[in-house]
C-alpha cells in the first residue's frame, strides 16, 4: 500500500508540471494556439484538448467505472480515430473556453484523486491504476505534451526533479515496450543509472546487472515519450537487451508507431514520422 504522503507528493508534482504548462499557453493570442507542434496535424490547441479530454476520462474512471467502461467499449469500435478525434472536438472551442475547460477538469480530477482511500484501483485503458499510478500517468503525459509545446514556441524548459515519475514509468514499462513491439521479454533485470537535473544520480534495477543503460534523465525521459530520436540523446547502452529497450522504449500506452525522426541540421525537433503517443 502506497504511503499517503508518497502519494500526495506525486498529486503535488502534478499540479506543478500542469501550472507549468499552464503558464506557456495563458498568453496566446489565437493565432498562438494555431501553432503547428511536432505531432503531425496537431497545434497547440490539440495538445491542451487532449490533455483536457484525457483528464476527463481519468476522472470518468475514478467516479463512475461503469459508465469508463461503456467508453472503453465505444473507443473499441473507432481505435484508430478515437484520440485524433478527441483532440479536433476540443481543439474547435475558442482558446478561452479550451483554456478553462483544461483548467477546471485538471482541477477536479486533482480533488478527487486527493480524497481517495488507500489501496483503491480504478479501470483504465491499460491495467488498473492506483492513486499513485493515475497521478503520475497524468503527470508523465502532461509533461511529454507540454515538451511538444515547448517545441512549437521554440521553449527550452528547465527540466524538474518531476522527470523521476517519467523515468520511474518508463523503467517499469519495460516488458510492456518489448511485448508491443513482437518480442519477448528480457529474462534479466536492467541497471538503469540517470544524471539528475540536480546532479544526483537516479538508479532502477541491481547494481550488478549486466544490462545496463546510462545517461541524462532528460534524455532518457525524452526517448521514453517518443519526443526525441535515439539518435539525439546521450543515453548509452551495455548489452544487447538493453541496446534493443533504447529502440522501443516508451512510458505511454498504446501502439508503439515509430516515433520523432532525427533532428534537422540546425539542431530543430524534427515532426513526428507517424504513431505513437501523441
Amino acid at each position: 500500500m502506497a504511503d499517503p504522503q508518497a502519494v500526495r507528493a506525486v498529486l503535488d508534482d502534478l499540479r506543478a508540471e500542469s501550472d507549468g504548462l499552464d503558464a506557456l499557453v495563458a498568453g496566446l493570442d489565437p493565432a498562438g494556439w494555431a501553432t503547428p507542434t511536432p505531432a503531425e496535424g496537431w497545434t497547440i490547441a490539440h495538445q491542451i484538448a487532449h490533455l483536457a479530454w484525457t483528464d476527463r476520462q481519468a476522472l470518468l474512471a475514478v467516479t463512475d467505472p461503469e459508465a469508463f467502461a461503456d467508453e472503453l467499449g465505444d473507443a473499441a469500435t473507432h481505435l484508430d480515430t478515437y484520440v485524433d478525434d478527441a483532440a479536433r472536438s476540443g481543439a474547435a472551442l475558442p482558446p478561452a473556453d479550451l483554456l478553462d475547460r483544461w483548467r477546471t477538469g485538471r482541477a477536479r480530477l486533482w480533488a478527487v484523486l486527493t480524497g481517495q482511500p488507500p489501496g483503491v484501483r480504478f479501470p483504465w485503458f491499460g491495467p488498473p491504476m492506483s492513486t499513485a499510478s493515475m497521478a503520475t500517468g497524468r503527470l508523465m503525459e502532461t509533461w511529454a505534451h507540454g515538451e511538444d509545446v515547448a517545441d512549437a514556441l521554440g521553449v527550452r524548459r528547465a527540466p524538474t526533479a518531476r522527470l523521476r515519475h517519467v523515468a520511474r514509468i518508463a523503467v517499469r514499462a519495460r516488458d510492456f515496450a518489448f511485448g508491443v513491439n513482437g518480442l519477448p521479454a528480457p529474462a534479466e533485470e536492467f541497471r538503469v543509472e540517470l544524471a539528475a537535473p540536480d546532479g544526483s544520480l537516479w538508479t532502477f534495477g541491481p547494481a550488478g546487472a549486466r544490462q545496463r543503460v546510462y545517461g541524462p534523465a532528460l534524455d532518457f525521459c525524452l526517448l521514453a515519450v517518443r519526443r526525441r530520436n535515439r539518435a539525439d540523446v546521450a543515453v548509452q547502452a551495455q548489452g544487447p537487451d538493453a541496446d534493443t529497450w533504447l529502440s522501443i522504449a516508451q512510458a505511454f500506452a498504446g501502439p508503439p508507431g515509430t516515433g520523432r525522426a532525427p533532428s534537422a541540421s540546425d539542431g530543430a525537433p524534427s515532426a513526428a514520422d507517424g504513431g505513437g503517443e501523441r
